[in-house]
């Protein structure tokens, strides 16, 4: 046992040490890219700047959509390192390396140390968990907290003479009630619906009566609930309302466009986690040598699957990471049939033509990406492209060398030694292909990312970023953003202008007995005092170019430049 134990922390100390150098280096290299990502970072940066760690806000006004865990984690990160984006993605980094320790101890237990080392391999080495680990979105933690959940939620239900019950139970409601002070009570929904399905498929639901679930749904409701109940008690009910109503919308509505197909996640998971996707599919229906243990935890992953997958389907909104969570389950049956069922797992036919449309399309994208510039004259003149927005993106000017298709060279090697290795049994050729795609993810995260960001919103980043070298006020027109806020660092005292806090009041009033939020309106209603009202700063609107027509009528404005599909405009103080 003790020879066990400290071979279990050499393992730790590498898999930390090796997800270290991966995961931290690099990360500020790019700017936060607007929505979601500059959203949450914004929400800290106004913590930090506001000196108000309570309340989650936006505009310097309450913003409701999202609990403040994630948000106290970049604020604090942005105390110690400063506001940028290295502070902004660094509780992320940290996830990572305690996600990965998390697969590896788990992996351990449940098969051998071989099984969780690969699991934290294959998990590193796929795309999709690779890039939310180098992001500053919420999902990496909120998966983690749920996927711990789960697992103590296993341990509980199904004790052994060795496990202590009752701590599983504390600990599974203490990590289900951070999942949702970290984004929300749908983490609830996802552990109810998986423990439900878990239950029936073995025939368990007596287990709900049991004493160790309700200590965990006790927990779980005191941990998920203090922060609620202390904003109530301090007079911010209709914040609570405006949260729980955000959240039906999402269930219900296709969210700011956020809208697709019900097969949009299988997609997003086929493509985004490629190839352990499609060793997935040939690894799914192996259980066969396994203990009785073993077999329950390979049902709770499955039903965490099937769970997350059918659920956000439904769902009318639509965003890739909202399937995030099944990256736990897919990478874990994939591991299972490397190490278990390596000399029976195939490719059949379809899955072979498949596999190689998806390496082919990747690499040729990969390849053929630095050579855009070449392309560019033929693609804008060819009329192939409706959308002018779209066309003075691409006008661009990006700097690639012609050096980086080496990592599309790199994507296709490592995607053909791993299909070499499943069709002739050979693991070393798998070892080394799952090292190569890791390669490969943390070149194109590197260096593509930043030159795709070029064109998409570079133009604004570096507008915002003047506009915070002075006294000025700066929103956007016709095109929802958070950027303006984080990179032109917004101050409480931008928005005290008496003559701009009546404007916008009556603006809200009117809004409301319209049957808007008085909080989903405020940017409108700054938007309309900078360009109609009475102001004492330069005021700075950008507006994409295809909405630009809309500002004509206001004759107080300055059009300044444009640049990559964007326009930019300054009006003046009266004298």
């Amino acid at each position: 046992m003790i020879s066990s134990l400290k071979n279990n922390a050499v393992y730790i100390i590498f898999i930390s040490a090796i997800a270290a150098v991966i995961f931290v280096p690099f990360i500020g290299n790019c700017p936060l890219f607007d929505w979601d990502e500059v959203n949450f970072a914004e929400c800290a940066r106004e913590m930090v700047t506001s000196h108000n760690y309570s309340l989650v806000q936006i505009n310097y006004r309450p913003f409701w959509e999202k609990p403040p865990l994630f948000i106290w984690m970049q604020a604090a990160s942005m105390n110690v390192f400063g506001i940028n984006e290295f502070a902004a993605r660094l509780p992320n980094a940290i996830c990572s390396l305690v996600s990965l320790v998390a697969l590896f101890v788990i992996g351990a237990k449940f098969l051998s140390q071989k099984f969780g080392v690969l699991w934290a391999l294959i998990y590193a080495a796929t795309l999709l968990p690779h890039l939310y680990f180098k992001s500053g979105l919420i999902d990496p933690w909120f998966n983690l907290f749920i996927f711990l959940a789960l697992y103590h939620c296993l341990k509980f239900l199904n004790p052994t003479p060795k496990n202590k019950a009752f701590i599983h139970a504390l600990s599974g409601g203490l990590l289900l009630g951070l999942a949702v002070l970290t984004k929300g009570p749908v983490a609830v929904l996802v552990v109810a619906l998986t423990v439900l399905s878990f239950l029936i498929w073995n025939k368990q639901l007596r287990l709900l009566m049991s004493y160790h679930f309700i200590v965990f749904v006790v927990t779980t409701l005191f941990i998920s609930g203090s922060w609620f109940l202390i904003e109530y008690l301090r007079g911010n009910g209709e914040l609570l309302f405006e949260f729980i109503n955000y959240q039906i919308r999402l269930l219900e509505t296709g969210d700011s466009g956020h809208d697709g197909p019900f097969f949009y996640h299988f997609v997003v998971l086929l493509l985004g986690c490629f190839p352990a996707s499609l060793i997935f599919i040939i690894s799914y229906s192996k259980s066969n040598q396994l203990s009785a243990d073993q077999k329950l935890h390979r049902k709770l992953m499955i039903c965490l699957f099937w769970v997350v997958i059918i659920l956000f389907s439904i769902v009318k909104t639509k965003i890739v990471h909202y399937s995030s969570l099944c990256y736990f389950p897919l990478s874990f049956i994939a591991t299972l049939g490397i190490v278990k069922y390596f000399s029976e797992i195939k490719f059949n036919l379809l899955l072979k033509i498949l596999y190689w449309f998806i390496t082919i399309i990747f690499s040729l994208a990969f390849t053929l990406v630095c050579f855009i510039d070449h392309f560019k004259p033929a693609i804008i003149n060819s009329g192939l492209i409706a959308d002018k927005f779209a066309i003075e993106n691409l006008k661009a000017n990006v700097n690639w060398t012609g050096f980086e298709c080496v990592i599309g060279l790199i994507f296709f090697t490592s995607a053909w030694l791993i299909f070499k290795a499943i069709q002739t049994n050979k693991i070393k050729l798998l070892y080394l292909g799952i090292t190569l795609n890791l390669v490969f993810i943390c070149l194109a995260i590197l260096i593509v990312v930043p030159k795709v960001e070029q064109y998409t919103q570079h133009a604004t980043i570096e507008f915002y970023k003047s506009c915070a070298k002075q006294k000025c006020y700066v929103e956007t027109h016709g095109f929802k953003s958070y950027a303006y806020l984080f990179y032109s660092a917004r101050q409480p005292d931008d928005y005290t202008n008496p003559d701009q806090v009546a404007y916008i009041n009556k603006q809200l009033d009117l809004m409301e007995s319209e049957g808007h939020s008085r909080f989903t309106s405020f940017p409108t209603s700054n938007l309309l005092w900078m360009e109609n009202g009475k102001i004492d700063r330069p005021a700075y609107i950008v507006v994409k170019n295809i909405n630009e027509s809309e500002l004509k009528g206001i004759l107080t404005l300055k059009k300044l430049y444009s640049k990559n599909g964007f326009s930019f405009y300054v009006r003046m103080p009266a004298k």
